[in-house]
Protein backbone atom coordinates (compact mmCIF):
# COMPACT_ATOMS: atom_id res chain seq x y z
CA UNK A 1 0.00 0.00 0.00
CA UNK A 2 2.81 2.42 0.95
CA UNK A 3 4.08 1.79 -2.80
CA UNK A 4 1.23 2.66 -4.14
CA UNK A 5 0.61 5.64 -1.97
CA UNK A 6 3.98 6.80 -3.30
CA UNK A 7 3.42 6.53 -6.74
CA UNK A 8 0.42 8.42 -6.41
CA UNK A 9 2.32 11.21 -4.76
CA UNK A 10 4.38 11.33 -7.49
CA UNK A 11 1.91 11.80 -9.92
CA UNK A 12 0.29 14.41 -8.32
CA UNK A 13 3.46 16.01 -7.47
CA UNK A 14 4.56 15.71 -11.29
CA UNK A 15 1.64 18.12 -12.06
CA UNK A 16 1.98 20.48 -9.55
CA UNK A 17 5.29 21.08 -11.39
CA UNK A 18 3.15 20.89 -14.64
CA UNK A 19 1.43 24.13 -13.20
CA UNK A 20 4.02 25.96 -11.76
CA UNK A 21 2.90 24.90 -8.19
CA UNK A 22 5.26 22.79 -6.61
CA UNK A 23 5.65 24.57 -3.28
CA UNK A 24 1.95 24.98 -2.52
CA UNK A 25 1.36 20.77 -2.34
CA UNK A 26 0.81 19.79 0.51
CA UNK A 27 0.24 16.07 1.87
CA UNK A 28 -0.99 15.24 5.22
CA UNK A 29 -1.43 11.58 6.28
CA UNK A 30 -5.29 10.83 7.65
CA UNK A 31 -7.17 7.73 7.93
CA UNK A 32 -4.68 5.15 6.37
CA UNK A 33 -4.24 7.62 3.28
CA UNK A 34 -3.31 11.09 2.00
CA UNK A 35 -4.96 14.20 2.18
CA UNK A 36 -3.64 16.37 -0.59
CA UNK A 37 -3.65 20.63 -0.40
CA UNK A 38 -2.81 23.08 -2.63
CA UNK A 39 -2.95 26.40 -1.58
CA UNK A 40 -3.88 25.56 1.78
CA UNK A 41 -7.34 23.90 0.28
CA UNK A 42 -8.08 20.25 0.33
CA UNK A 43 -8.10 18.71 -2.96
CA UNK A 44 -6.81 15.48 -3.77
CA UNK A 45 -7.72 11.90 -1.65
CA UNK A 46 -5.07 8.82 -2.23
CA UNK A 47 -6.38 6.19 -0.78
CA UNK A 48 -5.95 2.28 -2.46
CA UNK A 49 -8.91 3.22 -4.07
CA UNK A 50 -6.27 5.67 -6.45
CA UNK A 51 -6.10 8.82 -6.75
CA UNK A 52 -9.14 10.80 -6.47
CA UNK A 53 -9.67 14.77 -7.06
CA UNK A 54 -12.35 17.00 -5.22
CA UNK A 55 -14.68 18.49 -7.97
CA UNK A 56 -17.07 21.15 -8.37
CA UNK A 57 -20.42 19.09 -9.83
CA UNK A 58 -19.51 20.29 -13.67
CA UNK A 59 -16.56 19.25 -13.75
CA UNK A 60 -17.55 15.82 -11.69
CA UNK A 61 -19.71 15.06 -14.81
CA UNK A 62 -16.84 15.43 -17.51
CA UNK A 63 -14.61 13.36 -15.47
CA UNK A 64 -17.39 10.99 -15.12
CA UNK A 65 -17.74 10.45 -18.57
CA UNK A 66 -13.87 9.17 -19.13
CA UNK A 67 -13.75 5.34 -18.72
CA UNK A 68 -12.58 4.25 -15.55
CA UNK A 69 -13.37 7.43 -13.73
CA UNK A 70 -15.80 6.81 -10.06
CA UNK A 71 -16.84 8.45 -7.25
CA UNK A 72 -15.14 7.61 -3.61
CA UNK A 73 -16.62 5.17 -1.94
CA UNK A 74 -14.73 6.11 1.62
CA UNK A 75 -15.76 2.72 3.47
CA UNK A 76 -18.04 -0.56 2.10
CA UNK A 77 -21.85 0.21 2.38
CA UNK A 78 -21.57 4.21 2.75
CA UNK A 79 -23.10 6.52 0.05
CA UNK A 80 -20.27 7.27 -2.39
CA UNK A 81 -18.46 10.83 -2.05
CA UNK A 82 -20.41 14.10 -3.81
CA UNK A 83 -17.03 15.73 -4.32
CA UNK A 84 -14.08 13.08 -4.90
CA UNK A 85 -14.35 11.31 -7.89
CA UNK A 86 -11.76 8.18 -8.51
CA UNK A 87 -9.24 9.40 -11.46
CA UNK A 88 -8.56 6.34 -14.10
CA UNK A 89 -5.09 4.76 -13.36
CA UNK A 90 -4.31 6.15 -17.12
CA UNK A 91 -4.96 9.75 -16.37
CA UNK A 92 -2.52 9.55 -13.31
CA UNK A 93 0.21 9.09 -15.75
CA UNK A 94 -0.45 11.35 -18.11
CA UNK A 95 1.11 14.72 -15.87
CA UNK A 96 -0.36 17.22 -18.73
CA UNK A 97 -3.64 15.91 -18.09
CA UNK A 98 -3.34 15.62 -14.80
CA UNK A 99 -2.09 18.96 -13.80
CA UNK A 100 -5.46 19.86 -16.12
CA UNK A 101 -7.75 18.48 -13.52
CA UNK A 102 -5.62 19.42 -10.47
CA UNK A 103 -5.82 22.62 -11.68
CA UNK A 104 -9.51 22.72 -11.74
CA UNK A 105 -9.44 21.34 -8.16
CA UNK A 106 -7.86 23.82 -6.97
CA UNK A 107 -10.55 26.17 -8.35
CA UNK A 108 -12.90 24.49 -6.19
CA UNK A 109 -14.86 26.89 -3.93
CA UNK A 110 -15.27 25.73 -0.16
CA UNK A 111 -18.77 24.36 0.54
CA UNK A 112 -20.61 26.88 2.59
CA UNK A 113 -21.88 25.65 5.85
CA UNK A 114 -25.55 25.60 6.70
CA UNK A 115 -25.96 27.68 9.37
CA UNK A 116 -28.15 26.44 12.75
CA UNK A 117 -31.05 28.07 13.63
CA UNK A 118 -29.96 30.33 17.04
CA UNK A 119 -31.61 29.11 19.58
CA UNK A 120 -34.34 31.47 21.25
CA UNK A 121 -33.54 33.01 24.72
CA UNK A 122 -35.26 34.03 27.47
CA UNK A 123 -35.46 37.99 28.54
Amino acid sequence: MKALLEALRRDLEDAATHLGRPHDLRFHPMFGGLMAYVGEKPCAWLSTQGLALKLAPGDQSALLACEGAQRLEAKPGLPPSRHYIVLPSSLCRDTAQLALWLERSAQVLPIPKKKRPRPKTRP
